[in-house]
């Protein structure tokens, strides 16, 4: 699970188009940020348009669908 410490560099929204979506693995990524893998809990830091970790970015149990979410949007002023 991400963590943080000062949460004065951090702003909650609710904006469920930024963080409920599901994305496939290989996909580029909406936004720059932490993703989280729906499966397994494994997150990874992904740039704006870099694909997302393959199906295959580390050993899941059985047959998982893999899919990443954006836990933290990294925002530029």
């Amino acid at each position: 699970m991400a963590e943080y410490k000062h949460p004065h560099f951090l702003k909650q929204t609710k904006d469920g188009a930024l963080f409920d979506s599901l994305n496939d693995p290989g996909a580029p990524a909406p936004l720059s940020g932490i993703y989280r893998c729906q499966s397994c809990g494994h997150e990874y830091v992904s740039q704006q348009d870099q694909p997302l970790p393959p199906q295959d970015h580390h050993v899941h149990s059985g047959h998982q669908l893999i899919q990443w979410r954006l836990i933290v949007a990294a925002a530029h002023p």
